[in-house]
């Protein structure tokens, strides 16, 4: 199976009450699908996944599974600093039929890199089900180094790797090291053009929570040499990737999307708050001069 295109790093939506919002994730699954999106990744970092419970973890894959319908690909989060939660995590997604695995490296504990491969070597033994190892130190405070990547390509379960520590220098490391055992993918939407001329197959994205038929459309213009056309829809992407940050990841991209008329309700999950309404007024001007809301 290929793992390329424009994935979405899913947001998990609540009820005013604070439950799993079932029926608004049917929705947004079915939003993915019509606007050609290559793949959902529900319960990673923009998933909140730090603060479902277990059930609730399973209930929201299990959701996503059952509106997928074998439309689009699903790459379940199962990350975990503990390997045993991993491993149950990943053997859950696998039970339920999805396509691989979002297997984040393990956070807080700073893992040596022998650490890091015997983590993914204990998943892929035991599970013996496609993984994407997702690389993003500004949250875990470990780097997944270049030649670690090249030394987990020899399991064959890691077949792509989510690259999100923003250096371009990294990724081609990566790419020149590994070539075509694993597909890389940008974990980092305002990098998705550079990143794609020197390799990446596509991105796990935060902008296609919102925008998800532009970001394919880059990808896709990329792919078919219309560089003019990819360039254009960087540029007009650019600007929202760097503002989907102003109070972090999910909360701007939640207030981003209620602000669109894509959720009723953008509350997150404590230690999170929501997004001060002077920085929701800055969203609402950027999105005027983009032309998404009059």
């Amino acid at each position: 199976m290929e793992f390329k295109g424009s994935y979405v790093a899913l947001i998990t939506p609540f009820t005013k009450n604070d439950e799993i919002d079932e029926d608004k994730i049917r929705e947004l699954v079915h939003f993915h699908i019509e606007n050609g999106t290559s793949g959902i990744v529900p319960c990673g970092t923009t998933g909140e996944y730090p603060t479902l419970s277990y059930e609730e973890h399973e209930k929201v894959i299990r959701v996503v599974m059952e509106e997928a319908k074998g439309k689009i690909q699903v790459i379940a989060g199962a990350g975990s600093n503990n390997t045993k939660r991993a491993i149950e995590l990943t053997e859950y997604a696998k039970s339920l039929g999805a396509d691989a695995a979002l297997s984040t490296c393990p956070y807080y504990n700073k893992p040596t890199q022998r650490g890091i491969f015997e983590h993914y070597k204990a998943i892929a033994d035991a599970t013996k089900f496609p993984l994407m190892i997702y690389n993003v130190p500004g949250r875990t405070g470990v780097n997944i180094e270049p030649e670690t990547v090249l030394k987990l390509t020899d399991l064959e379960e890691v077949v792509a790797i989510k690259e999100a520590t923003g250096s371009l220098e990294q990724m081609i490391k990566i790419q020149e090291l590994c070539g075509d055992r694993l597909a890389i993918l940008s974990g980092e939407d305002h990098l998705i053009l550079p990143m794609l001329s020197i390799g990446a197959k596509g991105v796990v994205s935060v902008v296609a929570n919102i925008l998800p038929a532009e970001m394919c459309n880059l990808i896709k213009a990329f792919e078919e040499k219309a560089y003019d056309k990819a360039f254009e829809l960087h540029s007009k992407l650019y600007d929202i990737s760097r503002n989907m940050f102003i109070e972090g990841n999910p909360v701007t991209v939640k207030a981003a999307m209620k602000i669109l008329g894509l959720i009723d309700n953008d509350s997150v999950r404590l230690p999170l708050v929501s997004q001060e309404e002077k920085n929701n007024q800055k969203l609402k001007e950027l999105f005027l001069k983009k032309g998404l809301i009059k």
